[in-house]
């Protein structure tokens, strides 16, 4: 049984395709990429069928990630074949949760930064670095890998209770 985890963010272009990035390496160094497939997408369409931002791909390059991506939509549809739907900031959050067909699909989302061993309850976003340069990107790849951890725990501990 694979265990499906999709990142989300607005456009599916910065945040959301560099913790699926982040995230995959994070799967495959911890010997679960025949049982996690690591996905992403945006809550809007507007960059559907581009590639990441070319500033997210320079930093996870620079960082020793790769990334092949092409940006899409999250379809509610989705809900039903996803254990784990990671929002990148509360905005992201609300709209999944109106996107959830139902409370059990509503279960699956989660804010990444709340996998983060050192985060503030009111802290929990990622910051859109669209708008600004370079160090916007090395912000939100140090939040991302930060959180990573935790997360992967926690998807490790779902995966072995999925066999058990």
């Amino acid at each position: 049984m694979t265990y499906r985890v999709c990142f989300v963010c607005t456009g599916n272009i910065c945040r959301s395709p560099m913790a699926e990035s982040v995230f995959r390496a994070r799967v495959v160094e911890a010997g679960l990429d025949e049982l996690v497939e690591v996905d992403s997408a945006g809550t809007g369409d507007w960059h559907e069928g581009e590639n990441a931002d070319p500033r997210a791909l320079s930093v996870l390059e620079g960082h020793g990630y790769t990334l092949d991506h092409t940006a899409r939509r999250f379809e509610p549809s989705w809900f039903a074949r996803l254990d784990l739907v990671i929002a990148l900031d509360s905005g992201h959050l609300k709209t999944l949760l109106l996107l959830a067909p139902t409370a059990e699909d509503a279960a699956k989302v989660r804010l990444l930064r709340s996998y983060g061993p050192t985060v503030a309850e009111d802290d929990l976003d990622v910051p859109d670095p669209y708008y600004g340069g370079l160090d916007g990107f090395e912000e939100c790849l140090e939040m991302v890998e930060e959180a990573s951890t935790g997360l992967l725990a926690a998807v490790r501990e779902d995966v072995e209770g999925h066999l058990a």
